[in-house]
């Protein structure tokens, strides 16, 4: 893997992908940020060496990589997800190929489902804590201690510091900024009545299908790291409609402006 990532972030350099500081990964419905970068360069997954291809269609599939306030950002406009077919170390290559051209810094976006009836969609969640139901690990690989600490430390894999600064920015812009625990599941078919109470359960706020992986591997790389949840449906078993995907996306897109607040504001103090 560690020749993969050197081909990967060499071809990155020579495309001018010059030390960023900050690594971002947009999750569905979420790409609007980009409007926001001074970009410099951006370049199609497609093209990248050793690159999975986004396959959902709400998921751009580009790197972009450009200036926010005074900051260098790397930008991921689609993610890679389990239920796509890849392995969890194909969605978290990126991740360690960020790390590889030089960010410190992993924020991530994710549209989620409420489980805590107390969230309502078009809400934000920032995230405390998670519970991983996708089965396995992104570090369960031969030769993963030559990239880090095998057994990696979880006890706080949402940077504390970075979260307070998230709540004093929506306290300041008035923005509703919930916390919680996120679960993250395989997918892609969403959760039954049963599966919806027993997350509750074992104590997630809101549920969804990505970010673990990438929070466990941005941990093993002592990278800081921090997620916000765009809440875009409400998960109360007892009254489940049926689902419809053009209402999360647009649900997603009307609370976007609020998660761009957070994530500009924060960037420009970090």
């Amino acid at each position: 893997m560690i020749k993969f990532i050197t081909e990967t972030a060499d071809y990155l350099k020579s495309k001018g992908f010059d030390n960023p500081e900050i690594g971002i990964i947009l999750g569905t419905g979420l790409g609007q940020l980009t409007n926001d970068i001074d970009i410099i360069q951006e370049v199609s997954y497609n093209h990248i060496p050793n690159f999975p291809t986004a396959t959902v269609e709400f998921h751009k599939g580009k790197l972009i990589y450009g200036t926010l306030g005074d900051k260098k950002v790397i930008v991921m406009q689609g993610r890679f997800h389990v239920y796509e077919g890849y392995t969890l170390q194909d969605v978290t290559y990126p991740v360690r190929v960020m790390k590889a051209l030089g960010i410190s810094t992993l924020l991530v976006s994710n549209a989620s489902g409420a489980i805590n009836l107390n969230f309502k969609k078009g809400e934000l969640m920032l995230i405390d804590d998670h519970i991983n139901l996708q089965g396995s690990s992104p570090l369960a690989f031969k030769g993963v201690a030559e990239l880090g600490e095998r057994f990696a430390d979880m006890s706080a894999p949402y940077n504390l510091e970075i979260n307070a600064k998230f709540k004093a920015i929506a306290k300041a812009h008035n923005i509703k900024l919930h916390e919680g625990v996120y679960a993250s599941v395989v997918g892609p078919q969403l959760e039954t009545r049963a599966e919806y109470r027993m997350l509750k359960i074992i104590g997630a706020d809101a549920v969804g299908m990505s970010t673990v992986p990438e929070i466990i591997v941005a941990n093993h790389l002592n990278l800081k790291a921090a997620a916000i949840s765009v809440l875009t449906d409400e998960c109360d078993p007892d009254n489940l409609k049926p689902v419809d995907i053009g209402e999360i996306i647009a649900m997603a897109g009307k609370a976007e402006p609020d998660m761009i607040t957070l994530f500009t504001e924060l960037i420009k103090i970090l």
